[in-house]
Parts: C-alpha cells; structure tokens; sequence
C-alpha cells in the first residue's frame, strides 16, 4: 500500500466514529478486519457504504479500510458513509458537489437525549396520581 496516495476521513454518527482509509484498487472493502458483507450483513447497512461510492461512480475504483467503533451497526454504518465521503473528498476535490448534493458531507447531529432528574427517562415522567 502507497502511503502518499492513502487519503482517510473521519465519519461520526450518534456515538459511532470510523476511521477510512482510501487507496486506488479493485473496489475491496474492509472494515475491522472482515468483510463489508460479513460485518454489514443487514443490506440497509451495505447500501449506506456504498452510497457515497456509487454518487461518485468510484465503485470497483478504490480499496477502502474502516476501522469503526462505538454504538450499533445503524450508527455505525452512518458513520462509515460520512467518512467514505470525506475521504473520497481528499482523494478528489472534484467530488465534492456530488456528495454535498446528496447529504453525505453533512454529520447526522441527531443524539439519544440525555436522562433528566425527576423524570422517568428523558421526558416521560413518573404516573399521576391525584389521590
């Protein structure tokens, strides 16, 4: 592997973080060590990969390796999307318009709200009772 034509990208989604890291090959995608279809086999979650990919028709072009980690396989998926994009970015600016069109250079900021006091979850409340 060329380090000088590695490019990476950093993607975020709830609390998921993938680390990519994009080199020019035959299109293999690995991701902690296996796979995509084995580490993403519900195909929502593939298609969410290969999103950005196939917006910049770089599918079957570059070799990319994820290292992911932190919440479920959703968020992590959003977040391999969102670093797939921004490492197609680095690797060539020209796709820039494409993914920015489609919502991919955007991070997805929505979060689990936090558990307040006095109250059963975030908003729930405990039951009433008047008497």
């Amino acid at each position: 592997m060329n380090i000088s034509s590695m490019k990476h990208g950093t993607g975020r989604r709830k609390t998921a973080v993938a680390r990519v890291y994009l080199t020019p090959g035959n299109g293999a995608i690995v991701i902690n060590g296996r796979p995509a279809e084995q580490y993403f086999f519900n195909k929502e979650h593939m298609y969410m990969v290969m999103q950005p990919l196939m917006a910049t028709a770089n599918d079957g072009k570059v070799d990319i390796k994820i290292n992911v980690a932190g919440g479920g396989l959703t968020g992590q998926a959003g977040a391999a999307r969102h670093g797939i994009a921004r490492a197609l970015v680095a690797f060539d600016a020209t796709n820039l318009p494409a993914l920015r069109a489609n919502g991919f250079m955007t991070r997805d900021s929505r979060m689990v709200e936090r558990k307040k006091y006095g109250k059963r979850k975030a908003r729930r409340s405990f039951q009433f009772s008047k008497r």
